[in-house]
């Protein structure tokens, strides 16, 4: 929007060209969705705690030192949505179609989420929305999106499943690729959902991987930076580097608040959002694997899950005192906080190695 603008100005004041850069853009991004979420959080927060009777369910089965969560608003997750759908759109290329792509994906996702919070929270329904329903429509979206990313790719190269660390090796998918960009969306949507259960686990390793897509979408998005690197050119991609960059804004600013002991909880209406734009981000810039490695702790989480529920189903026995994982470590004696700042430190390592593999090929 304020692109636009600028590129009007240039005509009475050279300067104003500036604002093609995408880094100036993505730092303004930043700070855009830092301020929106400064601004607006502690009303939103009130409005929250306002329609919200009784906050967040707590589990009893869970950790004793949860109990005294009960109350906290959640569905936080709005907040966030707001902040990057804002900031986005104030400074992103809105002719890029890969731009909306990832915003109607976020606010498709966080409408599911919305609908399940609210059942819960605002209509006292401790089911929420049923599994099958929720499944059904982040299916229904995650398919159109694949589908839709396929019949508009414009090469072979983006179609392909590039893997890391390896110079020149690259799988044709073909129509794999909807099937594999479906499991991408839709796993890493529930994937960060299942890691948001501490105050502010789930936020941080997000921002950082959304950091990371956001280095690799600008290198895609540049013919050069792409071919000296050995990476998919995907023209247009640098675009993404502004969502990106919105949502470590926001993520940061939300944070503020969800940081421990949490002002407010993300809810789904945030988590399987945040979720399903990590996966597109890495399916339009082809980094579905270092995605898997750079969200490492999305991927133990929903692991010790399923091992959980196989092994009580096959054997009667839990591997773990609980899951998803970060419980277990809770019912082993950790701190809270101890958990959360060593989820966050293992991400920085796996996000680092992640990046890494930019230039080890």
């Amino acid at each position: 929007m304020l692109l636009s603008l600028a590129e009007y100005l240039q005509q009475f004041y050279g300067g104003f060209n500036v604002f093609q850069y995408l880094t100036l853009r993505a730092i303004l991004g930043v700070l855009t969705a830092l301020v929106i979420s400064f601004v607006i959080g502690p009303w939103m927060i009130r409005k929250l705690n306002f329609h919200q009777t009784g906050g967040q369910p707590i589990r009893n089965d869970g950790p004793e030192s949860h109990l005294e969560k009960a109350g906290t608003p959640t569905m936080g997750g709005t907040l966030l949505l707001v902040a990057i759908g804002l900031s986005t759109l104030l400074w992103s290329d809105l002719s890029n179609r890969y731009v909306w792509v990832v915003l109607v994906v976020m606010f498709a996702f966080g409408a599911v989420g919305f609908v399940d919070d609210y059942k819960k929270i605002v209509s006292r329904d401790p089911k929420g929305l049923a599994s099958r329903y929720k499944y059904f429509w982040q299916s229904v979206i995650g398919l159109i999106t694949a589908i839709y990313l396929y019949q508009t790719a414009q090469g072979v190269v983006e179609t392909t499943l590039i893997v890391p660390f390896i110079k020149d090796v690259g799988i044709e998918l073909g129509l794999m690729y909807v099937v594999l960009t479906y499991f991408v969306i839709v796993g890493t949507s529930n994937a960060v959902n299942l890691t948001d259960g501490l105050d502010g686990l789930a936020i941080m390793p997000t921002v950082l991987v959304a950091g990371a897509l956001g280095i690799f979408a600008y290198l895609s998005g540049n013919v050069n930076f792409a071919a000296y690197l050995g990476i998919p050119h995907v023209a247009g991609s640098g675009e993404l580097i502004i969502f990106s960059a919105a949502l470590a804004g926001a993520g940061l600013g939300f944070l503020w608040f969800n940081a421990y002991p949490a002002m407010v909880f993300m809810g789904d209406v945030g988590a399987l959002a945040l979720g399903a734009a990590l996966g597109v981000l890495a399916v339009i810039v082809r980094q579905e694997l270092v995605l898997f490695i750079m969200g490492g702790v999305f991927v133990m989480e929903t692991v010790s899950v399923v091992l959980q529920v196989a092994s009580f189903k096959l054997t009667g026995k839990r591997i773990f005192r609980m899951a998803p994982l970060h419980h277990h470590f809770e019912l082993k004696g950790w701190p809270e906080p101890r958990v959360i700042v060593r989820f966050w430190i293992i991400t920085v390592i796996l996000v680092l190695i992640g990046l890494s593999s930019l230039k080890i090929r």
